[in-house]
């Protein structure tokens, strides 16, 4: 059986599925590696660690997969998650850790950025809002921090980026993961002039820009020996875990629209035309020529009910992490929508989209006496979909959202995907049945590979929803009046957010 792999680097694992040539997953293995926070806003990753992780993994899935002699596998696709920098030697021996999409050290560096006079310039060019996890003010925010390691840098890349050269020893960078570097001008399809005269770097410091199809380079020879692969496997660099994501959920149509919750969120649509938002609020990445993906990224979705769940999760002896998050889950069940005027604002991690606010802190609003556990838990989710709400109210200044297509790690739970719906007013479609990154992924290998003329007919093909969940009228009329409030506290807030930040930062 001819199989395609697809590997996602993703924030806290990484996932690695075989797909035949029909688009059905065949195996999957995940593999997961820590973050570190050495100082308060920092969120760094060991290279070294994210690769022999990768490479474990992926020698474990193939070691299954050739138990059967007559599977061949033909390539190998690539996605990641975005905004980390990963600066490396002549060598290509990296220089410390790599600084990851949630570190927001950079924020003065962002800030004094976006306020200049070419701000608004490199947000047309780039279609990337400037903000402390873009890789633009984190190159920044080294030259002005860390001369030493700024001075022994021959590349700056990310961790993608640092994975594939381990495996091509190629410095190569996909069109939609250099769209979120702020270092590279979405229209020309080159690096931008103005964002590395700010970021004191040229253009040899990056790596070579490629469609996401690309599949021109090699698989080491000393590496397809130890993986026990043909020399001749396709290596196609593959894209970002948004898009792949919105390829693998099948948008690719007017009034479409992703949400990804995850670790991290974002609510995406396809297009042809850049949105190109006069607030700066919105990204804009390159799939290729006319294909872009548009939308805006919360830091705070899944990691935030994580969070909650291990700091207040009613955990008893003998169960793990899962069966108490599934608990806390199902007191929320037992809530009304609303959870009885209990409203929480999200930002644990600071924001991205809508309000690009590094300060940007939590907060429960309407406390009483009658509250209990499970209404922090219900008012803790619905606040995380109140924040994704927000960057689809922008996203529907410029177009339409007639429906929404749900996809990561909260797929499995009912109680998310009725929140979505009726928190939205949209019927959401849901796929259970595989990682829409990873799909997407195998989507673009196929496309590259020629098993399908283009990503559109492969999408039409193989993606189809399992489920449909209609909104609940009476449901979307009250949380209309919460998020009514839930907006107003996070405008009110914006100086608080500051003076406390500035508190805890010390």
């Amino acid at each position: 059986m001819e199989l395609l792999i697809t590997i996602d680097i993703g924030t806290t694992a990484v996932r690695i599925v075989a797909f035949d040539f029909k688009g059905e997953k065949k195996a999957y293995k995940k593999g997961s590696y820590p973050t570190f926070h050495p100082q308060p806003d920092f969120s760094e990753q060991d290279p070294e660690q994210v690769f022999i992780t990768v490479l474990f993994i992926l020698k474990s899935l193939l070691n299954e997969l050739f138990e059967d002699k007559k599977n061949k596998i033909k390539g190998i696709v690539f996605s990641s998650s975005m905004h980390s920098v990963l600066p490396i030697d002549k060598n290509g021996t990296p220089l410390g850790n790599a600084l990851i999409w949630a570190d927001n050290r950079a924020k003065k560096e962002a800030e004094k950025i976006k306020n200049s006079a070419l701000g608004k310039i490199i947000y047309e060019a780039t279609g990337t809002p400037i903000h402390a996890m873009s890789p633009l003010a984190k190159i920044a925010w080294i030259r002005e921090n860390d001369a030493e390691r700024f001075q022994k840098t021959y590349k700056f890349i990310s961790l993608k980026e640092y994975v594939v050269h381990q495996f091509t020893n190629e410095y190569i960078i996909d069109y939609s993961l250099a769209s979120a570097t702020g270092l590279f001008n979405i229209r020309t399809l080159k690096w931008e002039q103005n964002s590395l005269d700010i970021s004191g770097i040229n253009e040899n410091y990056l790596s070579e820009t490629c469609p996401i199809y690309n599949s021109e380079a090699k698989l080491k020879p000393n590496l397809a020996k130890s993986l026990r692969l043909s020399a001749n496997t396709k290596i196609i660099l593959g894209s970002t875990d948004g898009c792949m994501a919105t390829i693998g959920t099948g948008v690719f149509a007017e009034g479409q629209a992703t949400i990804s919750i995850n670790s991290s969120g974002a609510v995406r649509v396809f297009g042809e035309e850049v949105l190109n938002d006069s607030n700066q609020r919105l990204f804009n990445y390159v799939l290729d020529k006319n294909q872009y993906i548009s939308g805006g990224p919360t830091n705070n979705a899944g990691v935030v009910l994580d969070w909650f769940v291990s700091q207040f999760g009613s955990f008893q002896h003998g169960k793990d992490f899962e069966e108490t998050m599934l608990n806390s889950l199902n007191e929320a069940l037992h809530v009304s929508p609303g959870a009885e005027g209990l409203i929480f604002l999200p930002y644990l991690l600071g924001e991205r989209a809508p309000i690009w606010n590094s300060n940007a802190r939590g907060a429960y609003f309407g406390i009483n006496i009658k509250h209990e556990p499970r209404h922090f838990v219900r008012a803790t989710i619905e606040g995380i979909i109140f924040e994704l709400f927000s960057i689809g109210k922008v996203i529907e200044t410029y177009r339409n959202i007639n429906e929404i297509s749900l996809t990561g790690t909260v797929v499995t739970l009912p109680f998310w995907s009725n929140l979505v719906a009726d928190i939205f007013g949209k019927k959401v479609n849901m796929n259970h049945s595989v990682n829409s990154i990873n799909l997407g992924s195998a989507l673009v290998g196929l496309t590259e590979m020629g098993v399908y003329a283009n990503i559109e007919e492969a999408v039409k093909s193989i993606v189809k929803p399992d489920r449909i969940i209609e909104p609940k009228v009476h449901h979307h009329e009250l949380y209309t009046k919460y998020y009514r409030i839930f907006s107003q506290l996070t405008q009110k807030f914006k100086e608080e957010f500051d003076l406390i930040a500035e508190l805890q930062a010390g």
